[in-house]
């Protein structure tokens, strides 16, 4: 069993009780008025863009997986298993990167980037269940656009290169593939993981072993003020960082430099009352 930081020891209904605000004028959830305003900006043209990457993802992860499939050889399994290992540990490295970068830096005001990729995180603090309540497009939208550009550089190479140079690159490949897959259902898994009713066992089992993101898990990360547990595709990554306090020193050094305080526009949302 993993040992971890005081701070889980209040993730249970002590712990769960800090989420709430001080002030009772304000309801945590899909009533708060904060939680309300961020839901309405969720826009077509978000959804447009999320329809067109999830279609372009899949169907170049599809194509992806029949080449990596048609050049693998049995030689190459020991390369495989490592790079597999290797591209889940960097997807979760890279989800608790980004997370981190979006919940404590920027603001929804900020042009393009703010509404479209700013604003889910800024309502998810508030209303963490709102996740459970978004379909497949919209929990996933996002981090399957982020994904084009390998998916596509890795189809080129399939369509360009030499049998001889696919042959060799192919556990490289099988690295960058998982790394991608598993950033591609980043999102998914951390909607399992606000999600206590009718998952399927699967992934229920899979949480228990602590292959993807358990339940438990990410309730810390949840513990206002949101400061650390920023990994949410497995998860494993999270207690070590925490150890070497590696989100806070990023932080200071930020902080340090710019002026600007962490989370600042997250607080800010989370105390709107009207």
């Amino acid at each position: 069993m993993e040992s971890l930081p005081p701070r889980e020891e209040a993730a249970g209904p002590a712990g769960e009780a800090s989420e709430e605000p001080e002030s009772g004028s304000r309801r945590w959830g899909a009533q708060h008025a904060g939680a309300r305003e961020l839901a309405e900006l969720y826009s077509p043209g978000k959804r447009l863009q999320e329809w067109i990457s999830v279609i372009l993802c899949f169907s170049l992860i599809c194509f992806n997986f029949y080449n990596l499939l048609f050049y693998l050889r049995l030689e190459h399994t020991p390369s495989i298993i490592v790079g597999i290992f290797a591209g889940v540990i960097t997807a979760d490295f890279l989800s608790g990167l980004f997370h981190w970068g979006a919940d404590t830096w920027g603001s929804v005001e900020l042009p393009i980037v703010g509404k479209a990729f700013i604003r889910p995180f800024r309502e998810h603090h508030i209303d963490p269940t709102a996740i459970t309540r978004h379909d497949f497009i919209e929990t996933n939208g996002d981090n399957c656009f982020m994904t084009l550009v390998p998916l596509a550089n890795m189809a080129y190479k399939f369509v360009s290169f030499s049998p001889e140079a696919l042959y060799e690159t192919c556990p490289w490949e099988c690295y960058v593939f998982a790394l991608i897959i598993f950033i591609t259902m980043t999102n998914q898994i951390h909607k399992w993981s606000h999600t206590y009713f009718g998952l399927p066992r699967w992934v229920i089992f899979l949480q228990d072993w602590h292959v993807i993101l358990p339940r438990k898990h990410h309730r810390i990360h949840h513990v206002s003020p949101h400061e650390t547990y920023f990994c949410i595709t497995t998860g494993w990554l999270n207690y070590p960082l925490e150890k070497i306090r590696f989100w806070r020193c990023l932080e200071n050094m930020i902080q340090g430099l710019t002026g600007e305080k962490p989370r600042a526009d997250d607080m800010k949302w989370a105390q709107k009352i009207k």
